[in-house]
């Protein structure tokens, strides 16, 4: 991630949270949800203001948090009523620990050329047969917006990623308008991706 990237969070966490907490990411947790057993231990990848990890975890999962801004992080604990840790997707050493990693608008921030090594890192995280949910600005390329960066991705862009991320299978994909106010012109591409039951650890 991008240095700039964290900046502009910690300075504009009240107003991230503002427009992030309450919106209703209902019809995104069904599919991901559907893959997950009873109690199943879930990572939230990049949590954000803790929206998501609070829903999960009054739904009876065990969840797992991290956000790479400290003020979100902070927010995040405090929101969700769990421990939230303030580190990047690179950090993430976890093998064979999760059922489910949620990356909501969180890996859209990591650069392209590290895309590949975070989605390894995140794959070895799964237990085999986990599943992983990741969300992208739809588009192509990379770019800098307000002092953030995006890696954009469509279904194409996604596929050559993955393509050599031995670690995770790709499931399903699907566009989505964004749901905040007045942003129904931005469109997200959400995946789905498997880790196979059999990967070689090198």
């Amino acid at each position: 991630m991008v240095e700039s990237t964290i900046f502009y969070y910690q300075r504009e966490a009240d107003n991230f949270i503002r427009e992030t907490l309450t919106v209703n990411m209902e019809a995104l947790y069904k599919p991901f949800l559907s893959h997950l057993p009873a109690n199943a231990e879930i990572l939230d990848a990049g949590c954000g203001s803790g929206r998501d990890s609070l829903i999960f975890r009054e739904r009876g999962y065990q969840v797992t948090a991290f956000d790479a801004c400290p003020a979100l992080a902070s927010f995040a604990a405090k929101h969700s009523g769990i421990e939230v840790t303030c580190q990047r997707f690179e950090d993430i050493d976890w093998l064979d620990r999760f059922d489910g990693i949620w990356a909501c608008a969180s890996l859209l921030h990591v650069s392209k050329i590290d895309l590949n090594s975070v989605f390894h890192r995140l794959g070895f995280a799964l237990k085999p047969g986990g599943v992983l949910y990741a969300s992208f600005k739809y588009g192509q390329g990379e770019r800098e917006h307000r002092e953030r960066w995006f890696t954009d991705l469509d279904e194409a862009g996604l596929a050559d990623v993955l393509t050599e991320v031995p670690t995770l299978t790709l499931d399903s994909t699907w566009v989505t308008p964004d749901q905040r106010p007045g942003r129904d012109q931005e469109y997200w591409l959400n995946v789905l991706a498997l880790r196979p039951t059999h990967v070689t650890i090198l």
